[in-house]
């Protein structure tokens, strides 16, 4: 329930919090897949590296569509943000801070389904996917942003030249105007 200082003030962030809720779900195939892993292969005579996921809804396999779909969403937003030219320091409002750290956390993932998919018993398109939303994740914490009106902090150089990189607050709007004319 809103509160009575949040009426009128909500943010639109697009189409964003319906691709989170549908990331969710993929996010929930991929803890399926995970965990009723094929058996080491279970349907090859011997280990040639190949090994045979079929996406079937149930854990056998991974959908690639899904990871076309994420790259989507990623160009979209990508298209209405400044271009990034330097690093980004985690910052922002809630909603960015929250996508920072799920950002993370999906980086950890990633990680420890790198042996599953080494060793033939994860779809590498889980791998792939888990790599591709920790992309869309750091885009959508830089989109929540932008549609705050918050400030984004980058780790760049003062002035071209410059040895020593440091702080400097950027806000995103501004930019995306000023690289537009």
């Amino acid at each position: 329930e809103a509160n009575e200082r949040d009426i009128g003030n909500t943010i639109d962030y697009g189409q964003l919090t319906m691709w989170l809720v549908e990331t969710m779900s993929r996010l929930f195939d991929i803890g399926s897949h995970v965990a009723k892993p094929k058996k080491k292969y279970e349907d090859e005579d011997e280990d040639d590296g190949e090994h045979n996921f079929t996406a079937d809804g149930i854990g056998g396999g991974f959908d690639k569509e899904h990871i076309l779909v994420l790259e989507e969403w990623i160009d979209v937003m990508t298209e209405k943000l400044p271009e990034l030219g330097s690093f980004v320091l985690p910052t922002g409002g809630k909603a960015s801070a929250q996508l920072h750290v799920a950002r993370c956390v999906c980086r950890r993932a990633e990680r420890r389904t790198l042996p599953l998919v080494r060793e033939g018993v994860c779809d590498p398109n889980v791998l792939q996917y888990l790599n591709r939303l920790s992309d869309f994740l750091f885009t959508a914490a830089r989109w929540a942003n932008f549609c705050e009106g918050k400030e984004e902090v980058q780790y760049r150089r003062y002035f071209r030249g410059a040895k020593q990189r440091g702080v400097v607050k950027v806000n995103l709007r501004e930019e995306k105007k000023e690289t537009e004319t």
